[in-house]
């Protein structure tokens, strides 16, 4: 799903934006940095920088801080997350982008380390990958500092603190990055009470804990978003550890706690469920072969919705040659998972009863998802690898549930998935109130 809102900043044929996304640029606009000349230099001169050429430079050389992490090279990319976490973090409430300079000695020598495409590539696809929750807002790009050629990461600070790396809350106390204390923790989640939040951060009014399943919370949900040493080092009470989470505040749960963890969502979401339908035929009047209406919370929605896909699908044989035999599926489970997962993720659940319908014809499958593109996604740019969120909470969830492990990936992967298979492509429509998408058979 496309894209997220904030400036475009550039960077080697990778640039970012002010939310989870990331953005694909032609490879010849990376020199441009380094050799600017009249073919793009207007472009280049319109995109904002943070921080100066000279600012960056002095960060080269002076002491670390809060703000300024070197690093001569990228082979430790666990030690760049926790940095990305801690700057996102911004425990000191600085408000500024955090900043790693890759190719820099600790004494502020160049390092020579190539920045190449490849390099600044794999560094960007750190914002989706799903080790960062919620995802970072990340720009990558090549800079010639002091005659050194520097891989420069910005780092802005996160809109919902705490973030977390591997379960684990990290934050930059002046040059150094260590694990988040409790009280830390609890610092960055009031920070997030104050700031304007999405609708699934939002307090549920007159809920409180008691509408929450704390043993599944307890039992299936924590150990899955917060690291094992952590949740035994600190020995927080279970509310503590859920209001880190953002599912409880104020001893009230919030939108997405009750969708992640209740013990029935659907009473305080009437729409929060899926509609399936199998139809015997091609039109909506004709006879219903199989309905279901799927709710409980997320996790279990989804892992019962996976099944109902799977016996649905209707497989053909082809004998490929004389030895062996080749079962094609109609539509392949992993193109259908991601469709309705995305709708699941993305659909509004604000001001609505309207549930996801999934209606299976005898030649397509229509999914509907309440609530129109969101945010920076258009009808021009949605389904580029950019996605734009309208539930940061529940992305996290379903990440930590497995049900979403690279952001941004989804539609791509559906179209590559159904290609592989001989499915023509999906069919998308983007009606004001809904969006919705037509997979047909394979040929």
């Amino acid at each position: 799903m496309p894209s997220a809102s904030g400036d475009v900043r550039p960077a080697l044929g990778v640039v970012t934006r002010s939310a989870p996304s990331i953005v694909f640029l032609e490879p010849w606009i990376v020199p441009l940095y380094d050799q600017v000349n009249s073919y793009g230099a207007g472009l280049l001169d319109t995109m904002p920088r943070p921080y100066s050429t000279s600012e960056l430079e002095s960060m080269m050389t002076d002491v670390e801080s809060h703000l300024v992490k070197r690093k001569k090279s990228a082979k430790d990319r666990s030690a760049i997350r926790r940095s990305i976490c801690a700057f996102a973090n911004d425990l000191p409430g600085s408000g500024r982008p955090g900043v790693i300079l890759l190719g820099v000695q600790d004494d502020g020598r160049c390092a020579g380390l190539p920045i190449t495409d490849e390099l600044l590539l794999d560094l960007a696809s750190i914002q989706g990958d799903g080790s960062l929750q919620p995802l970072p807002s990340l720009t990558v790009e090549k800079r010639n500092l002091s005659r050194c050629a520097v891989a420069v990461l910005l780092v802005e600070p996160t809109r919902h603190p705490p973030m977390r790396f591997s379960g684990r809350v990290f934050v930059r106390v002046g040059p150094s990055t260590r694990q988040a204390t409790p009280d830390d923790e609890q610092r960055l989640a009031d920070r997030s009470q104050a700031r304007h939040r999405p609708f699934d951060h939002r307090l549920a009014q007159d809920s409180s804990p008691v509408d929450l399943d704390l043993k599944y919370a307890e039992t299936e949900y924590i150990p899955r978003a917060v690291a094992q040493d952590v949740i035994e080092q600190n020995r927080r009470p279970l509310e503590q550890q859920l209001r880190s989470l953002r599912l409880v505040q104020h001893n009230s749960a919030t939108w997405g706690g009750l969708l992640g963890i209740g013990k029935d969502p659907q009473e305080w979401l009437p729409g929060a469920y899926v509609q399936f339908l199998r139809i015997d035929g091609t039109e909506i009047t004709d006879p219903i072969l199989d309905q279901k209406k799927l709710t409980w919370r997320i996790g279990d929605l989804l892992h019962n919705l996976d099944e109902i896909l799977k016996l649905n699908i209707a497989f053909r044989t082809n004998v490929a040659d004389h030895s062996r035999e080749l079962k094609q599926p109609d539509y392949p489970i992993a193109a259908l998972q991601q469709l309705v997962r995305n709708a699941v993720m993305h659909r509004s659940y604000e001001d609505t009863h309207a549930p996801v319908r999934i209606y299976w014809y005898s030649d397509r499958i229509e999914i509907a998802s309440p609530g129109s593109l969101y945010g920076k996604v258009s009808v021009e740019n949605f389904g580029s690898g950019d996605t734009d969120y309208r539930n940061p909470l529940v992305a996290e969830i379903m990440h930590h549930l497995g049900f979403a492990q690279r952001f941004g990936l989804g539609v791509p992967l559906t179209r590559r998935k159904l290609a592989e298979n001989g499915n023509p492509a999906p069919e998308f429509d983007f009606p004001p109130a809904h969006v919705t998408v037509i997979v047909r058979p394979a040929r």
